[in-house]
């Protein structure tokens, strides 16, 4: 579990820290013990062990001489290459020197001759070189050392402090001399630039080094971002107690469905389903379900009626009147675009809208609905996805509408729909853009996509470290919504709802690209399938 800061705030996190007591320079030893530490568990079982590092100027360089004096200790065999000078008489460098180390001087060894001896006999390379605090393009000198190692075609594996040399931090953007790493090591914070591209496919797998920051710190507790893992879905996943039953674990409706897309609801039930809540409900037009009730025995049904296989308006009573035991209600998948549907929708919201009191059967055509007795109706916890957006956008205020911390899940296409912006607007700027509408609409968002975003109206947003196109398959966006429904429906909150379900869709998407074989071959129902194994890794009973 980490958060995911900026350069501005981490140094601004730094600097109340060393004001409060916590220095400067037991950061620094905190940081490079935990990077030698995780080298050490990584690569501590294999013979003839040898850490070579490349040494910036700076804090990283720093860093990197504390691992280099710990492994010492531990009995590696240490190597510092100074890309760049340290200052004279510099303590750390000392250190390594006194610890059995050696030191090796880029300027001068112009053939590179030092570098590659070094580099051929070490068990690891750890880059130290530059930091977050950089500029590109980069220097010359710390360039042709980068870019030299970086094209040898056996280098060892690398483990880069913070972030790889060369990465823009914020950006994302990278040198091209940038070194990719096996292991980056965040210290305190996962770098938002670290999660954008280029500079994702240069990091490896991310670990996070605990610096010791104490508590209290009014710059820390200000980051409300985080990132989503394992560990803080396993947090918030509600208990499941044995004795449970049915009503206990909640009841999500789905409602959505046309004649031209009938396998989407279909595929956010099954979503949902897999997904621990006690009972499905599928709300669709009365020919839809003609069609597909026999695909699913484990959900019940509505039938709504319909204007030439489409939602007609009037079907929002006969909903309404099946919502009295429903705890999240999903609305959209496979809706259409039709205006009759688009007025159906308005009718759900407008929740003091006069709707009829009794229920008649779903195959009523709505010439039947006339002359009912009219009540009042009120709404579950309210998911929006799909078709549902597109029409919810071409509803005057919809934003006044819509229950305050409802989830919209829009792809960047719907999200464009909805905010008025184009989609490279919106792709260039993710988060921001999230939180901005998020807050502005006083609702959840979940920008999907690679590295799926979720903001809250109160500032929190998750991030979840995950792109692949495994997901990139049609329907797979109605097995998340069903997914988020299904934990809504259980009782956890809406963002937090919507971040545990988009993980454990990203992580199912994985999982479903090694069943298949290839990310290419991935269906929206081989996401349902890898479902129960991501559950496996999280849920606890209880």
């Amino acid at each position: 579990m980490s958060k995911l800061v900026t350069v501005s705030e981490m140094r601004e996190i730094e600097a109340e820290a060393n004001a409060k007591g916590w220095t400067y320079a037991q950061m620094m030893e905190r940081a490079g013990t935990g990077v030698a530490q995780l080298v050490h568990s990584l690569y501590g079982y294999e013979e003839n062990l040898q850490a070579l590092a490349l040494v910036g100027s700076g804090n990283n360089g720093g860093d990197a001489l504390v691992t280099l004096h710990w492994l010492a200790k531990a009995g590696w065999k240490v190597l510092a290459y100074l890309v760049r000078p340290r200052p004279a008489g510099d303590p750390l460098v000392e250190k390594v020197l006194n610890g059995g180390g050696e030191i090796a001087l880029a300027w001068e060894d112009p053939s590179f001759a030092r570098l590659n001896a070094w580099l051929e006999g070490s068990t690891v390379l750890i880059d130290g070189v530059l930091g977050t605090g950089i500029r590109l393009p980069l220097q010359e000198e710390v360039a042709r050392v980068l870019a030299h190692v970086k094209n040898l075609p056996n280098r060892p594996p690398c483990v880069a402090v913070d972030c790889p040399s060369g990465v823009d931090c914020d950006s994302g953007e990278a040198a091209p001399e940038c070194i990719p790493a096996e292991i980056t090591a965040c210290m305190a914070g996962m770098k938002i630039g670290l999660i954008k591209y280029p500079a994702f496919s240069l990091v490896g797998e991310i670990q996070v080094i605990d610096i010791g920051l104490p508590s209290g710190l009014s710059s820390w507790e200000g980051v409300q971002r985080e990132v989503i893992d394992e560990e803080w879905v396993s947090a918030r996943l509600p208990v499941r107690p044995v004795e449970g039953h049915k009503g206990t674990f909640g009841t999500a409706m789905i409602c959505g469905g046309c004649l031209s897309y009938s396998g989407a609801p279909m595929l956010a039930a099954e979503g949902a389903g897999r997904s621990g809540v006690g009972l499905v409900q599928v709300a669709v037009p009365a020919s839809v379900h003609a069609v597909i009730a026999g695909s699913n025995w484990n959900v019940t049904w509505v039938p709504l009626p319909e204007e030439k296989g489409f939602i007609a308006a009037e079907a929002a009573s006969v909903l309404f009147k099946s919502l009295q035991r429903t705890t999240a209600l999903l609305i959209g998948p496979g809706f259409g675009l039709e205006p009759d549907t688009q007025k159906f929708l308005q009718r759900i919201l407008e929740a003091n809208e006069k709707i009829p009191e009794e229920r008649p059967m779903g195959f009523l055509s709505s010439k039947d609905l006339s002359a009912r007795k009219p009540s009042h109706r009120s709404l579950p916890p309210l998911i929006l996805d799909a078709d549902g957006l597109k029409l919810l956008s071409q509803i005057e205020n919809w934003q006044t509408l819509l229950p305050p911390n409802s989830i919209l899940t829009p792809h960047p296409g719907e999200m464009a729909v909805l905010t008025g912006l184009s989609t490279s607007q919106i792709q260039a700027n993710r988060i921001n853009t999230a939180l901005e509408f998020a807050q502005k609409w006083n609702q959840i968002v979940v920008l999907k996509g690679a590295f799926t975003v979720i903001a809250a109206p109160d500032g929190r947003l998750g991030y979840i470290p995950i792109a692949t196109n495994a997901l990139a398959h049609g329907g797979t966006g109605d097995v998340l919504a069903g997914i988020i429904t299904a934990l809504r429906a259980q009782g956890m909150d809406s963002f937090e709802a919507a971040c545990a379900g988009a993980w454990i869709h990203a992580q199912a998407g994985l999982i479903a690209a090694q069943e298949t074989g290839h990310p290419a071959s991935v269906q929206a129902t081989d996401v349902c399938k890898a479902i129960p194994a991501v559950l496996e890794w999280v849920w606890k009973e209880g």
